[in-house]
């Protein structure tokens, strides 16, 4: 009888583990997002955001604008210049501090700027991306949409 009890709870126990899993797994910016035009609200690419040595990274796994198919980010300086947009690290070296993402940058390929990012979750399939020079008043900020597969 004793053991009965002690294998539903370890049961129990390994239930709630994997229960809690999931749900930090689904509050974490780590995924694949839609990405939208914050001027036209027209969709643009999807993002694949990953974790690399410690850090959050983003690249750009599809383009979803046919006339930028095949571009490459001709206004981009260094490394990235003239690389195509697909494939395209534009999300590089963030942190996680408390609720939020930063300390990274964040690359426009179509104006071949750097700017400083952000990164939050306004929900769980929400996420605000905010690119800004110095502070975070002097920017512009982006609503990406988690895509479940």
């Amino acid at each position: 009888m004793k053991k009965l009890k002690i294998v539903k709870l370890n049961n129990c126990l390994v239930l709630l583990f994997v229960l809690f899993f999931q749900i930090v797994q689904c509050q974490s910016v780590l995924g694949t997002w839609k990405t939208f035009d914050d001027e036209t609200g027209k969709e643009k690419s999807i993002v694949e955001i990953y974790e690399q040595d410690g850090k959050i990274y983003g690249k750009i796994i599809e383009l979803l604008e046919k006339e930028n198919k095949g571009k490459k980010c001709i206004k981009c300086n260094g490394a990235d210049k003239d690389k195509p947009i697909l494939g395209l690290v534009i999300i590089r070296g963030l942190s996680k501090d408390e609720d939020e993402y930063n300390g990274g940058k964040i690359l426009d390929p179509k104006s071949g700027k750097i700017y400083k990012c952000s990164l939050s979750l306004e929900s769980k399939d929400k996420l605000t991306v905010r690119g800004y020079i110095g502070i975070s008043l002097l920017g512009r900020t982006q609503k990406w949409i988690r895509i479940k597969k």
